[in-house]
């Protein structure tokens, strides 16, 4: 009997995408149409805001050419999984009543100031898991209510990425916990509405929606969005929710095991059910955010990642109008033995969180000879960047009581071999690279999967769904790396201050 397939719109700050996976994690099609903000109309020029009506009507767009290269009868679930922290009111009949300020927009730095100034941050990371960052859902919630009061009064709901486009698609009002998580305004222990800190920022709960969690039927499909994406009507729409958390899932990775989502930014995370709401893991910078099942957190770290690594390909190798080679960059980065001769590499630490932002140590390049070729600065930052992850692996020791056994290694940073290497190295734990390369569209249909009736458990679909993994232990350069970090902890702990003087 052919596999049940599961539509995935895999909606991210960049690119959205629609796949269709099936129940053996095969991916049979996908397409895919650039995304990014836009200016508010009549506004700043700064406004920066999602056009919702373009992301929804790409997202049917790609779907149909989708499910045009697929066997359709063999379509049982759609399911949705996108970036964290935006909402916005939504009117009785799904319309926005105010756009979808983005988080890369400045408006909501009032608001963070005036919460910070109300309750202390530590007592929000007790009741929330996290730390105050400007693009918290909770400051665009408090924007829009002062600043747009008609379209508050107008909002029948707030909702967030996911739910507005469910709800387009179903008629139904929801949130899941993985992106109520994101909010600032979720208690981490019981997973329900913090009314303390709705109070706070002057917010009702009951603008918000009814709670369902992953894998959970929202509705079906209405007549109308089923013609757009050429689906069929009534089909189950499933709820998945903020993308990191179902790239757990999708990871392979066990309870023991860190998994590391590499891109631009790096985030550290794992799966744990203890809460611990310390002092020491708030200074830390560590944010805890609701694991997929019920249960289990995901405490985490942010960190500056590939987005050092292009910058410096920009201006090292800017190929002279040739487009660059990877295999030529890692090549020369190679030749360069464990420790690139002196050369120390300090990632700049832009987020008020991650593993080091208690230092401020701006981006730092330390040892600089006159020998040193581009090989030495590319092969220094990919052992700041490895430097930084056990950094960060020591703090989830120290907060967490969590002892990583493996690094579970997602998203395209996975694909460089030299870096992987040098992580294991480095941390001295083995690197496991999955060799399945959509974790986050794995994970999401695999709770579409359970939720439909497919799989009896989200435990019984990762055990029958094969990710395929590859090994990379820890090499001959782990004992050179061991003086080499103590070097890098004193050099991060002496910059930051001296920076700040």
């Amino acid at each position: 009997m052919a596999e049940p397939i599961v539509i995935v719109w895999d909606c991210g700050s960049t690119n959205i995408r629609a796949v269709a996976i099936d129940a053996a994690g095969k991916i049979l099609a996908e397409a895919r149409a650039d995304n990014g903000t836009v200016t508010q109309p009549d506004s700043p020029s700064d406004w920066r805001i999602w056009d919702v009506e373009r992301i929804h009507s790409d997202l049917c767009r790609l779907t149909a050419e989708v499910a045009a290269r697929i066997d359709r009868s063999r379509i049982k679930a759609l399911t949705i999984t996108t970036w964290g922290a935006d909402g916005t009111v939504v009117a009785e009949d799904g319309t926005l009543a105010y756009p979808l300020i983005s988080w890369q927009c400045p408006r909501t730095n009032g608001p963070a100031e005036e919460i910070r100034n109300r309750i202390s941050p530590d007592e929000i990371f007790a009741r929330t898991g996290y730390q105050i960052i400007p693009f918290n859902t909770i400051f665009k919630a408090m924007w829009i209510r002062r600043n747009a009061p008609q379209a508050w009064q107008k909002g029948h709901k707030f909702l967030m990425v996911s739910g507005i486009l469910s709800q387009r698609l179903t008629g139904e009002f929801s949130i899941d916990p993985t992106m109520a998580g994101t909010s600032m305004a979720f208690d981490a222990q019981t997973r329900a509405w913090d009314r303390k800190m709705l109070e706070i920022a002057g917010v009702d709960e009951a603008i918000f929606p009814r709670m369902v969690e992953p894998g959970q039927v929202i509705g079906q499909l209405r007549p109308d969005q089923a013609q757009k994406c050429n689906l069929p009507a009534g089909l189950p729409v499933t709820a998945a929710g903020h993308d990191t958390q179902f790239a757990l899932y999708g990871s392979g990775a066990e309870l023991d095991q860190a998994v590391l989502s590499s891109g631009t930014w790096e985030i550290l995370m794992i799966r744990t059910q203890a809460f611990r709401p310390t002092a020491e893991a708030f200074n830390a910078g560590i944010l805890i955010e609701q694991d997929a099942s019920k249960g289990l957190v995901n405490p985490q770290f942010l960190m500056m990642a590939s987005g050092a690594l292009e910058w410096l390909i920009r201006h090292l190798w800017p190929a002279e109008g040739e487009k660059v080679s990877y295999d030529r960059i890692v090549g020369e980065a190679g030749k360069i033995a464990a420790g690139a001769e002196g050369l120390v590499f300090l990632p700049s630490f832009v987020p008020s969180t991650g593993p080091a932002s208690h230092y401020g140590t701006p981006g730092s390049l330390i040892g600089l000879q006159l020998a040193a070729t581009r090989g030495h600065i590319y092969r220094a930052a990919l052992e700041g960047l490895a430097m930084q992850l056990r950094h960060a692996l020591d703090l989830f020791a120290q907060t967490v009581g969590f002892e990583a056994r493996g690094i579970a290694l997602v998203g395209g940073g996975s694909k460089n071999a030299l870096w992987n290497q040098i992580r294991a190295d480095v941390t001295g734990l083995p690197v496991v690279v999955t060799e399945h390369k959509e974790a986050t569209v794995l994970g999401a249909a695999m709770f579409a999967l359970v939720g439909t009736g497919h799989f009896g458990s989200i435990e019984q679909a990762r055990e029958t769904i094969a990710v395929g993994k590859s090994v990379i232990e820890p090499g001959r350069d782990r004992e050179a790396y061991q003086g080499l970090y103590n070097r890098y902890r004193k050099l991060n702990e002496a910059v930051g201050p001296a920076y700040k003087a």
